[in-house]
C-alpha cells in the first residue's frame, strides 16, 4: 500500500506545536516520527495530534529526550526502548508496526565532545541499535527515522575540514553509521539526491541557517526491499522559515 512517513526532530513539542499541526495539515503524512519531545507522556499533547486524525505512541520525560510515532492508520507491536533496556534508560526509540511496515523513530545521543564519556556512549548506543535491529527487527519491512547526530559523508558537512575528527564527523560514529547500514539498509534520501551541501539541521547562532552552514544528521532509512518502494525522499526547510523554528526539519519519504 502507498505510504507516506515523515521523521522530524522538533525539539519540543509544546514548543512547537503549532507547527507541527500545521506542516501535518499542509503535508498529510501516514506515519510522523518525533524526536526531543522534551515532554512527560501525561503532558503530551495528544489531543491536538487526535483531532486531526492521528493517533499517538510516545516515550517522554521531561527536558530532554522523548521520542514519538503519530499515525493515521493503526499502530500494534509498540516497544519502548532498545533490547535489553531497563525501565529508566532515557527515551530515545520507540518502534510500532504501521500498515505492514515497521517504524522506529530514534534520538541518537550528542555526544559532546570526543574526548567526553559521552562519546563512548553514543558509539555504544549505536552499537545496541544495530544489535537491536539485528536481532529484533530483521526480516521485517522497516522504516527507521530519526536524529543521528552523525553526518554520513564530506557532502553532508558544510564545512567537513573543521568538523573533521570532531563530533557528528568523527570517524568512529561514522562506521557505526555505516555498520548499521551494512545490515540491510538504505539512506533513502541519497537514492534520489547526490547533491552536497543539503542539510537537515543548522545551529540557531551566528545565521547557520541564512549561511547555509548545516549538516545532515537526519536520516530516512529503508530496509532494503522497502526501499524498493521508495518514489521520493526530500527535506522540507519550509518550517526552518517560521518564526520560533526547531533546528531540524522534517525527511519525508513516499512508497509505491
Amino acid at each position: 500500500m502507498p505510504l507516506k512517513l515523515a521523521t522530524w526532530n522538533v525539539n519540543s513539542i509544546r514548543a512547537r506545536l503549532d507547527a507541527v499541526l500545521g506542516w501535518l495539515e499542509t503535508e498529510q503524512p501516514d506515519v510522523l516520527c518525533m524526536q526531543e519531545t522534551k515532554v512527560e507522556d501525561d503532558d503530551f499533547p495528544s489531543d491536538e495530534l487526535q483531532m486531526l486524525g492521528y493517533a499517538v505512541a510516545m516515550a517522554g520525560q521531561p527536558t530532554y529526550n522523548g521520542v514519538a510515532i503519530c499515525s493515521r492508520l493503526p499502530m500494534k507491536d509498540i516497544q519502548i526502548g532498545q533490547l535489553g533496556a531497563s525501565p529508566d534508560a532515557e527515551k530515545r526509540l520507540i518502534a510500532a508496526t504501521i500498515g505492514g511496515v515497521r517504524v522506529l523513530s530514534a534520538y541518537i545521543p550528542n555526544g559532546r565532545t570526543v574526548s567526553s564519556p559521552a562519546f563512548a556512549e553514543k558509539l555504544a548506543w549505536l552499537a545496541q541499535l544495530r544489535r537491536t535491529l539485528s536481532e529484533r527487527e530483521a526480516g521485517r519491512d522497516v522504516f527507521l527515522g530519526g536524529d543521528f547526530n552523525v553526518a554520513s559523508d564530506e557532502r553532508d558537512v558544510y564545512d567537513p575540514e573543521a568538523f573533521r575528527g570532531k563530533v557528528h564527523f568523527h570517524p568512529d560514529e561514522r562506521r557505526e553509521l555505516e555498520e548499521l547500514k551494512q545490515l540491510g539498509f538504505v539512506d533513502t534520501f541519497r537514492r534520489f539526491e547526490e547533491r552536497a551541501g543539503l542539510y537537515s539541521w543548522w545551529d540557531y547562532r551566528a545565521g547557520g541557517f541564512r549561511k547555509n552552514q548545516g549538516l545532515r544528521i537526519d536520516y530516512a532509512f529503508l530496509s532494503t526491499a522497502l526501499a524498493a518502494r521508495s518514489k521520493r525522499c526530500r527535506m522540507d526547510e519550509k518550517p526552518r522559515h517560521q518564526d520560533k523554528p526547531s533546528d531540524h526539519i522534517p525527511v519525508i519519504v513516499e512508497l509505491e
